[in-house]
């Protein structure tokens, strides 16, 4: 089972059963698998739900390429077999040229026995009346060899037709084999190249998950707004970033999204349940312009942060027209990376609940972000300089104030949903979803 979908089928059981992600939870957030993790489940138990480890992953990525490798061996050779009944040296292609000559020397044959056969008659029928004895016998005999010959050389190429029949089926049977085994190669190659794409993902998605940065408490997450928004809407909620350890941080991102939470019939829906319903996007003191969050610009990239400083953003949720009435959720968490090389991944997640109402009567669709103001964020200073924010309040910090290229996974957006709805609804565990690369650097 895909590791989304386990963490999209945990939060969901979240939603409508809090005590089973209580239970969970912790598989999810710790990067190394618990001894009882890596038990086999008692007999009758299903465990189809399990997390798979770093272990297991890097085994079935190395079984999938073998595999495919296997299948481009495949299908190379079948390929040459397909090659090989062109060549004319090859068995079956002999064996039908050499009947085909058969053929032809036989059909050729008969025609001469046949014209010979009616000549010997023509010569019988056409003697004299005088003619005697011993020419009406001699003329007999002609037709009666005549016959003879061509009564064996019409079996001759009868034999020969039939010799140049079946070889001429055993190559046409070996080209449509040899075909089908190609086809067959290529399916498998194909299967097996979507193997290995799907392993390196998990692969590569369980490393971005549980990563080297632990979680932290030297960021404070502080997010509010507003307790309602109707579909076709947009509001602006409150986000400040705060550096509560006792150093500076060098280099700091929030990342923020919002969703609505699966109903029941969607609970253990990954595809519904990862649907986006809810854009966002953000402005600053350095960034102006709403610049929307996307999954390739997933983050404020906020940069240096002094002891107690902190950074504030504006969020700009609009809820799609057709966006579902019920419980939605809006949440941000930080991450920090230091010159030294430490990082941390803040255990504070902000969240606020708000609940979307149904539309307000009928209105132009929302264009919540203006033409050509999310091609390219407008960078901030990075240093000296005071950020005073909308929101009110100032830090003496330097800030690049610009969104993050992360180039995340197509599902972690939906997978930070996740963990913040787990924190939203009081399950009382954390869902630590790593957005950057492990080689990335800011």
């Amino acid at each position: 089972m895909k590791i989304r979908r386990i963490l999209a089928t945990a939060v969901a059981a979240a939603v409508t059963t809090p005590v089973v992600f209580l239970s969970a939870a912790p598989a999810f957030a710790d990067t190394k698998p618990s001894p009882a993790s890596t038990q086999k489940p008692a007999q009758g138990e299903d465990d189809k739900d399990d997390m798979p480890t770093l272990e297991e992953l890097k085994a079935a990525v190395a079984l999938a390429q073998k595999e495919y490798d296997e299948a481009v061996v495949a299908l190379a050779e079948a390929k040459a077999a397909v090659d090989a009944l062109s060549k004319p040296d090859h068995v079956l292609v002999v064996a039908a040229a050499d009947a085909t000559k058969a053929a032809a020397a036989a059909a050729t044959a008969k025609t001469a026995a046949d014209e010979a056969l009616a000549k010997a008659e023509k010569a019988l029928a056409e003697l004299p009346a005088d003619a005697t004895e011993e020419q009406k016998t001699a003329a007999a005999a002609a037709v009666t060899e005549a016959k003879k010959t061509a009564g064996e050389a019409d079996a001759a190429k009868t034999a020969a037709d039939a010799l140049l029949g079946k070889a001429s089926k055993e190559l046409l049977d070996a080209n449509q084999a040899a075909s089908k085994v190609v086809g067959l190669a290529e399916k498998v190659k194909k299967a097996a190249a979507e193997t290995l794409t799907e392993a390196k993902e998990e692969l590569e998605f369980f490393e971005e998950i549980g990563g080297e940065c632990t979680e932290d408490e030297a960021l404070g997450i502080a997010l509010s707004g507003p307790k309602t928004v109707a579909a076709g809407d947009s509001a602006v909620f409150s986000l400040r970033v705060t550096n509560t350890s006792d150093r500076t941080l060098d280099a700091v991102a929030a990342y923020t999204d919002a969703g609505v939470l699966p109903d029941g019939e969607d609970a253990d829906d990954e595809d519904g349940f990862f649907k986006r319903y809810i854009t966002v996007e953000w402005s600053s003191a350095d960034v102006l312009e709403w610049t929307k969050i996307t999954e390739k610009f997933d983050a404020v990239e906020i940069g240096t942060l002094v002891k107690g400083g902190h950074y504030d953003v504006k969020l700009r949720l609009t809820v799609a027209p057709d966006a579902p009435v019920g419980p939605g959720v809006a949440w941000a968490y930080g991450e920090f990376e230091n010159n030294d090389g430490t990082c941390g991944i803040g255990e504070d997640f902000g969240h606020a609940n708000f609940d979307i109402t149904a539309a307000k009567g009928e209105k132009p669709e929302p264009k919540p972000t203006p033409s050509g103001t999310t091609a390219t964020p407008t960078p901030a200073p990075t240093h000296g300089g005071n950020n005073t924010t909308q929101l009110g309040g100032t830090s003496n910090t330097p800030v690049r104030g610009t969104l993050a290229a992360t180039g995340a996974n197509d599902n972690l957006t939906g997978l930070g949903l996740a963990a913040a709805a787990t924190v939203a609804l009081g399950a009382g565990a954390m869902v630590v979803a790593r957005r950057r690369k492990a080689d990335a650097s800011v």
